[in-house]
């Protein structure tokens, strides 16, 4: 089971973008998803430094995914989109239909990222017949959920046709908004919100009157309050997940992809903090099993 560095979904300095990459060449991580997936000001990387990033990466034995926005509101975006289409070498990670039609165009293969919905064998076909190759499915689905469409898949003569890759580690992208939070919870509007999202590089918590984490506010994305864990979930992906993703919100993020890795022939990980992996075991998504069953394929 490959482990994978999904996209990251904060705002950081540019400098710090470039060292949190240079550090992953460190990692056992197969595959690395560049791009800016949540907002278009974002902009301490443009779409060519984006571009030059991955060459280096690449040159440095990383397979490289180019992410894509996943609200287009404008023009301008889906022209965003177009150029990284018209590269023509790397995949593109489509969180937007626009971008699937867009690489289908190009004759592109695509990763299909986490906000695509797909929930079902239908849609699944129809996604692959555009050119996908990677399902990423969304957050909300759980194990048993998902393990059917693999059974599904395979009874149909197509399961060998993607990869599977899980959502494993990380603050759960919940919903896009066209407002931004972040900018509103500093009295902003969003059209003059002097990128203030850059002050937070790991998001701004909100919590409930009784205290407890709710929700983690991206500039307009809204994640889950707690990080998702499925460290202790790996043995039972043994034989039908392809591959896990990390998701990068942190330097300390990487330290995971490690014992992600290690973590398929160990029977549970000691974990000291505050996880969620309620979706996964078809519990309310802040939820925490702290000692899933390790069920396999056949389970």
């Amino acid at each position: 089971m490959h482990i994978n560095l999904g996209p990251l979904l904060f705002f950081w300095p540019r400098q710090q973008v470039e060292d949190f990459y240079q550090a992953a060449l460190e990692t056992p991580c197969q595959r690395i998803y560049l791009g800016e997936t949540v907002c278009p000001k974002r902009r301490e990387l443009k779409t060519g430094d984006w571009l030059a990033l991955a060459q280096a990466l690449t040159a440095a034995g990383k397979e490289v995914v180019l992410s894509t926005l996943t609200l287009i509101q404008t023009p301008a975006e889906l022209q965003i989109i177009q150029k990284l289409c018209d590269q023509g070498e790397l995949q593109i990670e489509a969180n937007d239909l626009g971008a699937v039609q867009l690489a289908h165009e190009q004759k592109l293969p695509f990763a299909g990222g986490p906000a695509l919905n797909i929930y079902n064998l239908g849609t699944l076909q129809l996604l692959l017949e555009k050119g996908m190759t990677t399902w990423v499915p969304p957050v909300e689905m759980s194990r048993d959920w998902l393990l059917r469409i693999h059974r599904a898949a395979e009874t149909a003569g197509i399961r060998e046709r993607f990869q599977l890759e899980v959502f494993g580690y990380g603050y759960l992208p919940l919903a896009w908004s066209a407002r931004c939070f972040t900018a509103r919870a500093v009295d902003r509007p969003k059209d003059e919100c002097e990128l203030v999202c850059i002050q937070y590089p790991d998001g701004l918590r909100t919590q409930t009157q009784e205290g407890q984490p709710v929700f983690n506010l991206n500039g307009i994305q809204t994640q889950s309050g707690y990080c998702y864990n499925l460290i202790n979930d790996m043995a039972g992906m043994k034989g039908w997940v392809d591959a896990v993703r990390i998701s990068a919100h942190s330097p300390g993020c990487l330290a995971w992809i490690t014992r992600f890795a290690e973590a398929e022939n160990t029977s549970a990980w000691p974990l000291e903090s505050r996880y969620c992996n309620g979706y996964w075991n078809q519990l309310p998504g802040m939820e925490w099993l702290p000692s899933p069953a390790a069920l396999g394929v056949n389970g």
